[in-house]
């Protein structure tokens, strides 16, 4: 059987105009349509949104050790472990490292622009049935809140290693960051001199910008001096705000599970996994967020695997059947 086929298409955002970073409104959207795509029938689609310092077009990047999307899709088709389906991958990269699929005045409104302009732009073009969303990491956290949120537009997600229990997964961050925020007069300046190095993916500068965009995304404040963003830590003596980590813990998914039941349960697949060594301490998040499901009677879907948060798009041959299933029966 011959292969799938990507298309990139290029779309220009009315909702990002004017965002704050001054990021690109022009995006690429690539779309993986399955072998023998007849635009006269109806597909599922499998929306896919990525982690953090990420955008679409990185899952298809080639691997030698291990297998880019397209090939794992193909793969799938071919050997009959799912249906053909069609796999959309918006770019929703931002200045502060990715995305969390949230709106919010420090970043521009990409929960609007992924639900209100990326769905119906791709709609418009290709014959889409039920729609799912999935991700890694932010993927994974943007999926479940995007299920969360908003029931009506999706019908299965596929959550994995997503970010959750914020305690665990995210205050390691923050002593390196106020270090490096103060060492360059601020969370701004240390913005600039980072995308001013060659080699942007050094370790050590994960930690600032992890710290920086999270806080973009969960405690935003247009009339803050800094970025208009709040920090839950004061930025000259590092002195704990619970006021402001109490905004974060409420973007926490184990924290909305209780008040979007309903949402959840209106789901054809929640599907929920993550490695027992993650390294980001995510694991626990998802046996939370597991155990809170299993409470609430609410279908669900969840694994284990003995391996960290680095290199487990193999996990993807698990989910996307699953997924294709949901969508199309």
């Amino acid at each position: 059987m011959a292969g799938g086929e990507v298309v990139v298409e290029t779309f220009d955002s009315k909702v990002l105009r004017g965002n704050p970073l001054k990021d690109p409104t022009r995006r690429d959207i690539a779309i993986y349509l399955p072998p023998k795509y007849d635009p006269n029938k109806r597909y599922p689609a499998a929306y896919g949104i990525v982690g953090y310092t990420g955008t679409g077009k990185s899952l298809l990047n080639v691997d030698p050790l291990g297998e880019d999307l397209k090939s794992r899709l193909d793969r799938l088709i071919r050997t009959g472990k799912m249906g053909p389906m069609i796999v959309p991958l918006p770019d929703c990269f931002t200045r502060v490292g990715g995305n969390q699929y949230i709106n919010s005045s420090a970043t521009g409104l990409y929960d609007d622009h992924l639900r209100k302009e990326v769905i119906p732009f791709v709609e418009s073009r290709y014959r889409v049935g039920r729609r799912g969303v999935w991700g890694k990491s932010s993927g994974g956290y943007g999926s479940i809140v995007q299920g969360m949120l908003h029931p009506e537009t999706w019908q299965a997600l596929a959550d994995h290693s997503g970010d959750s229990c914020f305690e665990f997964c995210y205050i390691i961050d923050f002593p390196a960051a106020l270090e490096a925020f103060r060492e360059h007069g601020g969370p701004a300046g240390w913005l600039r001199w980072f995308w001013r190095q060659p080699n942007r993916k050094k370790e050590a500068f994960f930690h600032p910008l992890n710290a920086l965009g999270m806080a973009a995304h969960y405690s935003p404040n247009p009339r803050s001096p800094h970025m208009g963003i709040d920090f839950p830590f004061d930025l000259e003596t590092g002195e704990w705000r619970p006021d402001v980590w109490a905004r974060w813990r409420a973007r926490d998914p184990v924290n909305m599970v209780e008040r979007h039941a309903r949402a959840l349960r209106r789901m054809r697949l929640i599907y929920v996994d993550c490695g027992t060594k993650d390294q980001y301490n995510l694991i626990w998040g998802a046996r939370t967020l597991h155990a809170k499901l299993t409470k609430l009677r609410i279908r669900h879907v969840y694994e284990e695997f003995d391996d960290t948060h680095s290199n487990v798009t193999y996990r993807y041959d698990t989910s996307l059947p699953l997924m294709w299933r949901a969508l199309a029966r």
